[in-house]
């Protein structure tokens, strides 16, 4: 960073100083995870100059041809490592994913089924003062009082309220989620099953948790946690999810 370094040493001291406070602290953060050396590479190069609104052959500026390539190579790994025949790589967040999801698969007012935040949920999963339950109705399921997923209290939730999605994965639960039962939860009364991932898709990935692939529709998850990649998001439907509604990737990508 020499160049930095001259035009602005303030800026430059600054980075210096929290390059050492990140070497000497214990991250538990999981959205805090240290980017590889790679990645930062990848981050600092003149792809940062460019405008790639649209998507790979249908951009509205003109020079693309390198950024398609980029962004459609994204496409084809993530669909090899997770198996799934859509994928989108353009989401900047977590958050943002999940509101593409959402505007896709649902009505305004339409019901949101997923892990209240005070038992280990995300703020976009349907918590007061989101936009997901200014929007939607949020009809959270909790733990039960082992600290454990409760499945037939969630199945009876579901029958009781015909969520249109639900939304399995979490942001503090550390337990094997099963995917199959939410599947059949799910399929009992018509809903979308979405997995937001987002905090074990490394553990996915890697075959120490099980995958949501054969269960739910659609997936979620960001690209910075236990991934160690760039901040972002992916979202991806299954083929389980194009069988239920075809058009549901032309939809997110709308």
């Amino acid at each position: 960073m020499s160049a930095l370094k001259r035009v602005d040493p303030e800026i430059y001291n600054l980075i210096k100083e929290e390059e050492k406070r990140q070497k000497n602290v214990l991250e538990m953060i999981a959205s805090e995870n240290y980017a590889s050396r790679a990645v930062m590479e990848a981050l600092g190069t003149v792809l940062t100059n460019k405008y790639s609104e649209g998507y790979p052959g249908r951009r509205y500026y003109q020079g693309n041809n390198f950024i398609d390539s980029v962004e459609s190579l994204a496409v084809s790994r993530a669909q090899k490592l997770f198996g799934v025949p859509y994928v989108n790589v353009q989401p900047l967040s977590g958050s943002p994913a999940n509101a593409a999801v959402y505007m896709a698969t649902l009505n305004p007012g339409d019901k949101i089924m997923g892990l209240a935040l005070a038992f280990g949920g995300h703020l976009t999963h349907g918590a007061a003062n989101t936009f997901s339950s200014r929007f939607f109705k949020s009809v959270p399921y909790i733990l039960g009082k082992d600290g454990f997923l409760d499945y037939d209290a969630i199945e009876k939730l579901a029958v009781k309220e015909k969520p249109q999605i639900i939304i399995c994965g979490f942001t503090a639960y550390p337990r094997i989620v099963d995917f199959a039962r939410f599947g059949k939860i799910a399929d009992k009364v018509g809903a979308y099953l979405m997995a937001d991932i987002s905090h074990i898709t490394g553990l996915v990935v890697a075959g120490a948790h099980p995958s949501p692939v054969p269960y739910v529709h659609i997936i979620t998850t960001t690209t910075h946690k236990t991934l160690r990649g760039p901040r972002g998001a992916i979202i991806m439907v299954t083929e389980k999810g194009i069988a239920k509604n075809s058009s549901l990737p032309k939809k997110i990508d709308s």
